[in-house]
């Protein structure tokens, strides 16, 4: 493996230069392995220097740094149950939900974003970690640093992160069926602006060839008996739009989300966007572990089993919406704006409808703010309550013309619950 030297362009401003540098090594003969690599080697300086060309793109170049000191001995990461204050959340063993009622507005603040962890959140430091890209199905196998990473032409994308457990609750509280894991509610997901690098091109840049099939992404937090958390994605998935994000919200990454790295796998359950990524492993054959094979799958009636797994493996999330309130709620009588969210994997959120009847009629909600494709979208309902106990329920529908359905059959582990909620709200 070859290790590569940091650069100036690991900074926010360099990211952008590198960006802007790119289509001029294009019109100059470059390919995109290529311009990634010189990139890495020797920074705008050695991209310039192989497109036989003095001339500059119009975004200034940043100046170029001797190679640093060597960096100091790794020392093992400080495990913390987590880092941010627990308080404003929902708390489940080493887990934090979210409380929709909290939620400002589209984005979610980075404190008030729902954690999900296997064990701690770990704190690594940046000049600890590097990112090593192997397997049968690379030519170049290769290991970056965060400098490195941070000089890769940078993403942004408003995207939802949401468990795959998000409304597991429901089974018990909706159907009577309780379901295996942590009972969340309607929190388990936000919504952020991550920026990053596309995982695509660190994988052209490993030499990633014809016959790969298949990457798994490796944490660095124990996954016993597997050492790393881990999750495989199709190449297909991995070449399409994930990011390896490296900041939420216009800031590093917090150390409760992945700190110095991630992935973040758009339209995917939480588990395919591996914290504190350390390692890609790039294969000629689809990988099979614990989290695709008894863990992140739906076992029960209707779910027949895929490959070497137990069940259907979970992978594309599914539409939903929920009120922003808290699980029952309680209200004075009168006129309210209640409010919610919706989203779906496939596409943007056209239609959110609601009743008070148990779903005899229904009624369009209000959609607000500028629709997008990743993200999720704020409804508001205008509802007179009067005194006494109610339910209000919401359903979804995305430009592909899908619906929340009336049911969805149960599954041990209870992933993917998306039915429409009947919300309990107590008016006095």
């Amino acid at each position: 493996m070859i290790q590569q030297r940091p650069e100036t362009p690991g900074s926010s401003d360099g990211a952008a230069q590198n960006a802007a540098l790119w289509p001029f090594a294009a019109a100059r003969g470059l390919s995109r392995r290529r311009f990634l690599e010189l990139l890495l080697a020797g920074g705008p300086a050695a991209v310039l220097a192989a497109c036989g060309d003095s001339e500059t793109p119009t975004a200034p170049l940043p100046p170029t740094e001797p190679a640093p000191l060597p960096p100091p001995a790794p020392e093992p990461p400080e495990v913390a149950p987590f880092f941010k204050d627990p308080a404003p959340f929902i708390q489940h063993a080493s887990s934090l939900e979210a409380r929709l009622e909290d939620m400002p507005g589209l984005i979610t603040p980075n404190e008030l974003f729902f954690v999900r962890n296997n064990g701690g959140s770990l704190g690594i430091r940046e000049s600890d970690w590097r990112l090593v890209v192997e397997g049968d199905a690379v030519e170049n196998p290769i290991e970056l640093t965060y400098p490195e990473v941070r000089g890769l032409p940078p993403q942004t994308l408003t995207a939802c992160l949401e468990c795959a457990g998000n409304h597991r609750a429901m089974f018990d509280r909706v159907q009577g069926r309780p379901a295996e894991g942590t009972q969340w509610g309607t929190g388990g997901i936000g919504n952020g602006v991550w920026r990053g690098a596309r995982l695509a091109d660190v994988l052209e840049l490993a030499g990633v060839g014809p016959a790969a099939a298949s990457i798994l992404l490796i944490g660095l937090d124990s996954d016993a008996p597997e050492e790393g958390f881990r999750r495989a994605l199709p190449m297909e998935k991995a070449l399409a739009d994930v990011l390896l994000a490296y900041e939420l919200n216009g800031e590093p990454l917090p150390q409760d989300h992945g700190f110095p790295l991630r992935a973040l796998v758009p339209g995917w359950v939480g588990s395919s966007s591996i914290k504190w990524l350390g390692k890609i492993e790039v294969s000629s054959e689809m990988h099979w572990t614990r989290n695709n094979t008894g863990s992140y799958v739906l076992i029960g009636p209707g779910y027949p089993p895929e490959g070497r797994a137990m069940g259907e493996i979970a992978t594309v999330q599914t539409l939903k919406s929920a009120l922003a309130l808290p699980w029952p709620a309680a209200l004075d009588a009168g006129s309210h704006t209640l409010h919610g969210f919706a989203q779906s994997p496939e596409g943007r959120i056209v239609r959110v409808e609601w009743s008070d009847d148990g779903g005899t009629t229904w009624a369009d909600a209000r959609l607000t703010g500028v629709p997008a494709d990743l993200s999720w979208r704020r409804f508001e309902i205008n509802w007179e309550a009067a005194p006494g106990n109610h339910t209000v329920m919401t359903r979804a529908t995305d430009r592909s013309g899908a619906t929340q359905p009336d049911t969805v059959p149960y599954n041990r582990k209870g992933y993917l619950f998306n039915q429409p909620l009947p919300h309990p709200i107590r008016v006095a």
